[in-house]
């Protein structure tokens, strides 16, 4: 796949940038990291040798083919820097490495508002806010807002099943049995998965909890699940059915994988998170998007 429809572009010495203010993260794959004079350097694959400013980073997303050293975790936890392990652009998530000294302002805010039914229900709101522009929801519950979502969603499917004349018998999703659903099902389960990964990755990153959530609850990622919904109209439904009807009945995982790519890279889903998280949480001079 050409470097520019890559979720990550590869990185190397030239293509490093120069920076100044702490990233949110780099992904890495298919190399070594280890240490070099007390600094983190990247060696990938074709020999490139890159020195890392873990200092500037607060991730480092290691996907296929990678290893590290001890030294080298040592180094990033020494510079606040998690590490997180993740598949092929960060489109599946694995696991995290937590820092015992990490900065934990935005996760004391998360909880803060969590532990808060008020404020709880008022981030809630706020994201419902993104699915309904128009509907007044001062006021209304969160069974309310939640039942005017399943409602919408429903709407939703049917709708886009009706424009790319795709047959739809309804959602449909067995863990373990991925081939016995149909193939708009597939793409659905597919592009969700991709998009938790992304989500999941993106959260530590930042320094958030995927655990504490203001609309799901007894899941495992439930923020993840919060702000997936933020997304998924563009990303994983519209994206089901517009491939459903090219792929003719049979699935295809690589024709999904380019197209998610795609989508993700031209909304610019990074950038999203990064002024959208701030702003559901209520944070000042946090802009919104528009979607």
């Amino acid at each position: 796949m050409p470097a520019g429809q890559r979720l990550f572009v590869k990185i190397t010495r030239e293509s490093l940038p120069q920076v100044r203010d702490k990233y949110p993260f780099v992904y890495l794959e298919r190399g070594r990291l280890e240490i070099d004079d007390s600094s983190i350097k990247w060696i990938d694959s074709d020999n490139h040798v890159v020195p890392l400013p873990v200092a500037t980073l607060n991730a480092l997303l290691l996907g296929p083919g990678t290893t590290v050293t001890h030294d080298a975790v040592k180094t990033a936890t020494a510079a606040n820097c998690a590490i997180c392990w993740v598949g092929e652009d960060s489109l599946l998530f694995y696991a995290a490495g937590f820092l015992p000294t990490s900065d934990t302002r935005n996760l004391k805010r998360q909880i803060e508002h969590a532990s808060d039914s008020k404020k709880s229900v008022e981030v809630a709101r706020r994201m419902y806010t993104r699915r309904f522009p128009d509907a007044e929801l001062k006021g209304k519950t969160l069974k309310e807002m939640m039942g005017m979502e399943g409602h919408r969603v429903r709407a939703l499917y049917q709708s886009k099943a009706e424009e790319y004349q795709v047959g739809w018998k309804g959602r449909k999703f067995v863990p373990g049995k991925f081939e016995t659903s149909d193939v708009t099902n597939q793409v659905l389960t597919a592009s969700n998965a991709a998009l938790y990964g992304i989500l999941c990755s993106a959260v530590h990153s930042m320094g958030y909890s995927p655990h504490i959530g203001f609309i799901h609850s007894g899941s495992p990622l439930p923020f993840v699940y919060d702000l997936a919904d933020l997304y998924k109209e563009h990303l994983c439904i519209d994206l089901a059915f517009s491939l459903t009807r090219d792929m003719a009945g049979r699935y295809n995982k690589h024709k999904v994988s380019a197209a998610f790519r795609e989508r993700v890279v031209g909304m610019d889903l990074l950038a999203c998170l990064s002024e959208d998280i701030p702003a559901m949480l209520g944070v000042p001079r946090a802009r919104s998007r528009s979607k």
